[in-house]
């Protein structure tokens, strides 16, 4: 089996976004004096586990990708949480909280479940 021009390059637009992420946080904990956090170490495995992975796995095996519709709710699913990692990270490293960062996680999980439900009700086509 081979991987689809169409799952390949959206895998590799999720790939770019969890190195970005990871390079995000390696530079910012290595400058905040020996302070980590686990949000801000794990941000990239977002986009990479919900994003990379998933259309990678979905041009191996042949799957049906998202329609637009779909496709949209779950990319705006997956950076509301990525974002929300990001900066939950950023608030724990210079010792704060903030009790509106569960915007972040709702939004992200509805737009995710959005996305599924979009995926599940039929808005797919076969990869190319």
């Amino acid at each position: 089996m081979t991987l689809s021009t169409s799952a390949i390059k959206t895998g590799l637009q999720y790939f770019t976004a969890a190195l970005f992420c990871a390079l995000f946080g390696a530079v910012y904990e290595l400058f905040s004096h020996s302070v980590f956090s686990y949000y801000m170490l794990y941000a990239f495995m977002i986009p990479l586990v919900g994003g990379a992975l998933l259309f990678f796995l979905m041009g191996y095996f042949q799957w049906k990708i998202p329609g637009k519709v779909s496709r949209s709710l779950w990319q705006f699913g997956i950076a509301a949480l990525t974002v929300g990692c990001l900066l939950q990270g950023v608030l724990e490293i210079y010792g704060t909280t903030n009790r509106l960062m569960i915007v972040y996680w709702v939004t992200g999980g509805a737009f995710l479940i959005g996305g599924a439900a979009a995926y599940f009700a039929g808005g797919r086509r076969r990869m190319e």
